[in-house]
């Protein structure tokens, strides 16, 4: 395992120079689950503030976009593509989003953010029916382009 690239030799947290690196396609894919009472599964459909998985699709969007202005070591990167889904399953909702671009650095952390901020969504649109609902396993999926080429969640 190598030194973590966020901190210099004299332990400062900084920003990661990437302008040496090689402008390639990158593309994450992360997701998220958040864990449904059947109850609240049920009533997803009659929600009064609009259909919660729309709304967290689209905020899980946005969220990539702004994804440097909350991660204070994020480079801000065009992105090319990104996609949130959020479908319901036994137990709850399960979020995939998709971040690509063509950049000198990878877009994990857009496509981690999207879902996380998809899953808070979710919570937010169902908390007056359950304060319990838990967002679980949020991970990184898969990641393509760069140095360090694709990698697979096994």
């Amino acid at each position: 395992m190598g030194k973590l690239s966020h901190f210099d030799d004299a332990g400062e947290a900084r920003m990661v120079d990437v302008s040496r690196k090689a402008t390639t396609r990158r593309e994450a894919v992360a997701r998220a689950f958040v864990a449904l009472t059947d109850e609240v599964l049920a009533a997803l459909p009659q929600n009064p503030k609009g259909n919660p998985l729309e709304v967290a699709r689209f905020a899980g969007i946005q969220a990539a976009k702004k994804t440097a202005d909350l991660i204070p070591m994020c480079h801000p990167l065009p992105l090319s593509f990104v996609d949130v889904k959020a479908e319901m399953v036994a137990g709850g909702v399960d979020i995939h989003a998709t971040a690509a671009t063509t950049a000198g650095t990878g877009v994990e952390m857009e496509a981690l953010t999207a879902a996380s901020v998809a899953a808070l969504t979710v919570y937010d649109m169902c908390k007056a029916l359950d304060k319990g609902i838990r967002i679980e396993r949020v991970e990184l999926v898969r990641k393509s382009g760069g140095k360090s080429g694709d990698w697979v969640r096994e």
